[in-house]
């Protein structure tokens, strides 16, 4: 390991998560039966139906890839692959016969104590939840001796997050165990739960999104991934009144989940998608719609909200829509899920994408994972064959661009980042025109410049020359290139899956121009 990087990285870090990194090394709660206190009636709101994972007795399907049961730590497809299996989501997938689903639950308490995997922290936050709806929604069919015991099992799980909270890692996984024990709080009516999971939880949701709605660490799919969860603990404690002052944190919740939709309605495409910025792929969160639809259902109201903290930008006019990313990285503790993309964008023509993101096709730590986060797997520049900030190890980045944004309209943006140098600063222009998308590029010094452009599967290069290349759908016009490059690419919208693409490789030495005609 390079010493220099990790310092670099390590320098970023909160005192409590190096803190806790140490700590949980050390000191390993372990599993305890727990007896759960005796529950009143539970009250529920309609959730979002999940995708189906289940596709057989004992067939399971995550991110397109399907496996027989073995075990709950069968970990051959990757981890993921196995937190998936032990997050338990297919619980409320769309026409799950209840004794299935009790099927598995009970098989899980079965094999509970040699579940090393399930019995992190991350897979009973998720868990729990998708078990406390699963046991409201079908509480009439299930019997007095399977609700004792399912509860023993839900309680004492809880006993032991409440001990493994993820402080070593904070970001979104600590925000999901909030929102897990909140609703553990109110599921068993337990005030230790719920003054903690409350602190937390408020805590959290004030440092994490941003005055613009957005999820700091600028995922848009983990945005969606997020905002399902806090719909869920706003309709499950406005169903279910527990403790005094319930009310007032029900308030705020809203008043937050008010934020999260104002910046989602912002980022949506007209098609209904979101951009895959950073981590993002298509398949794992909920849609956009559903989002919106179930918000409807528990009574909140909402309008967009313009995008400024997240660093995202949509220029939009006469069937051109393009986001782009002119940000700093938000959550500078954790950037897990962020990659060297500054001055990245997306752009679509009349509803269809045109140049798209690669987006993410694994979690697993191999050269596939270090590229997607890589410069080079975006829509902008690299110098000298080098990233704009240091992404290493999956899900680690060290030295990171420092963004500055020179001019902020509804039609033009020009930002400077330092990813390369301070002697080697890179501006970008984005300027909207009435049927084009200009994008301009200066290097403070000149170097070895190469800008990538990832065009959509279904777009086709017809020809191209180093000031011109022509589409089936639209023409770029360049000016300032050294030497243009068509290669095959690819590109992924889902996990594991495919597309094939043309890349661009335009090469320069210190200017560029170059201007998309629809």
């Amino acid at each position: 390991m390079n010493l220099s990087l990790l310092l670099r990285t390590l320098v970023h870090l909160k005192p409590i998560q190096l803190f806790f990194q140490v700590y949980y090394r050390i000191w390993r709660p372990h599993f305890r039966w727990f007896t759960a206190p005796d529950i009143e009636d539970v009250n529920s709101v309609v959730p979002i139906v999940k995708l189906k994972s289940l596709i057989e007795e004992d067939r399971f399907t995550f991110l397109n890839q399907t496996s027989r049961f073995s075990s709950w730590n069968d970990d051959r497809l990757g981890m993921l692959w196995t937190y998936n299996l032990n997050y338990m989501d297919w619980l409320g997938q769309d026409g799950l016969p209840v004794e299935v689903g009790a099927y598995w639950v009970e098989r899980f308490i079965e094999e509970l104590p040699h579940n090393k995997i399930g019995l992190a922290p991350y897979p009973i936050a998720l868990r729990g939840i998708n078990w406390i709806k699963f046991i409201s929604k079908n509480r009439q069919a299930l019997t007095d001796k399977q609700i004792v015991k399912w509860n023993d099992a839900l309680y004492s799980q809880y006993k032991l997050l409440q001990r493994k909270l993820e402080f070593h890692l904070l970001g979104n996984h600590l925000l999901e165990d909030a929102y897990s024990l909140f609703m553990a709080s109110i599921y068993f009516s337990d005030k230790q739960f719920y003054k903690k999971a409350v602190r937390l939880l408020l805590k959290e949701l004030n440092e994490q999104v941003l005055p613009d709605g957005a999820h700091f660490e600028q995922s848009p799919m983990y945005h969606c991934i997020l905002l399902d969860r806090l719909l869920d603990c706003y309709g499950f404690s406005c169903c279910n009144i527990r403790f005094e002052g319930q009310e007032q944190v029900n308030v705020y919740l809203g008043k937050v989940a008010i934020k999260m939709l104002g910046h989602l309605h912002s980022i949506t495409y007209t098609d209904g998608t979101i951009p895959l910025f950073n981590d993002s792929a298509y398949g794992i969160a909920p849609a956009p719609k559903d989002l919106f639809d179930y918000a409807c259902r528990l009574g909140l109201v909402w309008i967009a909200i313009p995008m400024k903290e997240c660093g995202y930008r949509k220029l939009s006019c006469r069937g051109i829509e393009c986001i782009v990313d002119v940000g700093n990285m938000t959550a500078t503790y954790q950037l897990g899920h962020s990659h060297a993309d500054t001055f990245n964008y997306e752009l679509r023509l009349n509803g269809q994408p045109f140049i798209v993101d690669t987006g993410i096709s694994t979690y697993n730590k191999n050269r596939r994972r270090q590229l997607e986060r890589s410069t080079a797997a975006h829509n902008t520049v690299t110098v000298n064959g080098k990233s704009s900030s240091e992404v290493w190890s999956g899900f680690r980045i060290a030295k990171r661009a420092k963004v500055v944004l020179k001019k902020d309209a509804a039609n033009q943006i020009i930002a400077t980042h330092d990813g390369f140098g301070r002697k080697r600063l890179h501006t970008r222009a984005f300027r909207l025109g009435y049927n084009e998308l200009e994008v301009k590029d200066h290097i403070s010094s000149a170097c070895g410049a190469c800008s990538y452009i990832h065009f959509a599967s279904d777009v086709t290069v017809i020809s191209f020359s180093k000031n011109e290349i022509r589409t089936n759908r639209a023409v770029l016009m360049v000016e300032g290139a050294s030497k243009i490059i068509i290669e095959d690419g690819k590109v992924s919208r889902e996990y594991n899956r495919f597309l094939s693409i043309k890349l661009a490789k335009i090469y320069f030495t210190r200017d560029l121009k170059y201007t998309v005609y629809s």
